[in-house]
């Protein structure tokens, strides 16, 4: 499985061995990369970084980077990619609140946080439960 991002990317490193990659327009996303191997890693990310490949085989990946006209790889033992969707949520079905539903769960939150709230909350629910 293969992965390319275009575009300027800045690396940096978060722990020995452990580097974080992000990626800006066209194709945002956050990298991180573990087991990585420091020396060549710190050689290959001294640079502002133009292109980025991830190549996941099955016991490494392989990381191939342009910077700064050179051409460089970095094999690393786990790589996640992270790509925000800014607009995820706007395509679910997710239920609206009006001001009265509002209103009714804060105070269903507020009585539940003091002390004795649950069980007066399961008393008034009980009381307006109709028997059937």
């Amino acid at each position: 499985m293969r992965r390319n991002f275009t575009g300027a990317c800045r690396a940096r490193q978060t722990h020995p061995g452990s580097w974080r990659v992000d990626c800006g327009a066209p194709h945002e996303a956050h990298i991180i990369i573990r087991g990585a191997d420091s020396h060549a890693a710190a050689t290959a990310f001294g640079a502002p970084l133009n292109d980025f490949g991830i190549e996941w085989q099955t016991r490494r990946v392989l990381l191939t980077m342009l910077s700064g006209g050179q051409v460089a790889t970095v094999e690393a033992s786990e790589v996640i990619v992270h790509e925000p969707l800014p607009k995820l949520y706007e395509s679910l079905p997710l239920a609206d609140f009006d001001i009265r539903a509002q209103r009714f769960w804060r105070r269903v939150f507020i009585l539940v946080r003091i002390p004795g709230g649950r069980s007066l909350l399961g008393m008034l629910a009980r009381g307006r439960r109709k028997p059937s």
